[in-house]
């Protein structure tokens, strides 16, 4: 299992989207996949079509992450159908605000304990809010890799330099096994030359962290969000460029996986 932290410290980036199009291609090749909605705003439930309620919440399980409270807290994606265990939610809530401000080493530890308790995924997806609060320090220190969603605009390189940089001080502290997996740019217009700029002053300042290809800004996006749809599903060529670039870096996630597991 590879846990994967979608993170920014940007509001309105788009990880969300990011989340979603990972799931999208992990569920189109048949990955065994949990999406963890750290947010409070929940989107990532949302958008996941979770038509089954449960007795618990994301927040229940920070607050006791044991095997019986992450079972009632877990339901499969609509995406999936009846099929447990193809894409399953840890479900996001508003009351995970109340463990944004955890700060003891064992509260930042939470996720990662109940994590261990669920290997039968090959992949988990954790959707953190956009900040460095407790809530998005829990989801990086129970994740192997970290990926920083941004737009191409000048506010939005600083704040992926901050994300950075957070990623590497938790790393040298209470993560050690954490790496970052990259930047990915979102929202990507090729014939803007704006766009084209920000992706090559990006690419000047954090080198090979800067993933390709970025995301197109395509109306495939909101459209299929909008249906709770997976962006694999939906037709047009929109979709399919988005689809296509989605792959490419599921391919890159499972690449880091299998890294991990033979050193």
């Amino acid at each position: 299992m590879i846990v994967l932290s979608v993170g920014s410290l940007k509001g309105g980036v788009g990880k969300t989207t990011v989340t979603l199009g990972l799931a999208s291609a992990a569920l189109s090749r048949g990955v065994p996949t949990l999406v963890v909605d750290l947010d409070p705003q929940a989107d990532a439930t949302t958008g996941l079509d979770v038509a089954a309620r449960r007795e618990s919440t994301v927040a229940d399980v920070l607050a006791n992450p044991r095997r019986g409270e992450i079972a009632k807290a877990v339901a499969p994606s609509g995406w999936a159908g009846d099929q447990p265990g193809v894409l399953d939610v840890m479900l996001g809530s508003e009351q995970t605000l109340d463990h944004d401000y955890a700060t003891r080493p064992r509260s930042m530890r939470s996720l990662a304990t109940a994590l261990a308790k669920v290997p039968w995924y090959d992949l988990v997806l954790v959707d953190c809010p956009p900040s460095l609060g407790g809530l998005t320090r829990t989801g990086l220190v129970a994740s192997d890799r970290a990926l920083v969603v941004s737009e191409p605009a000048i506010f939005s390189v600083a704040a992926a330099d901050r994300a950075l940089r957070a990623v590497e001080s938790l790393r040298r502290a209470e993560a050690p096994h954490l790496q970052p997996l990259g930047i990915l740019v979102n929202r990507f217009r090729e014939r803007s030359p704006e766009h084209r700029y920000r992706l090559e002053e990006m690419t000047g300042l954090f080198g090979p962290l800067v993933l390709r290809p970025p995301l197109p800004d395509r109306s495939a996006v909101q459209q299929s969000q909008g249906a709770t749809t997976p962006v694999h599903r939906w037709p047009g060529h929109g979709a399919t460029e988005l689809a296509t670039a989605f792959d490419a870096h599921l391919d890159r996630v499972l690449r880091a996986g299998t890294t991990r597991r033979t050193r």
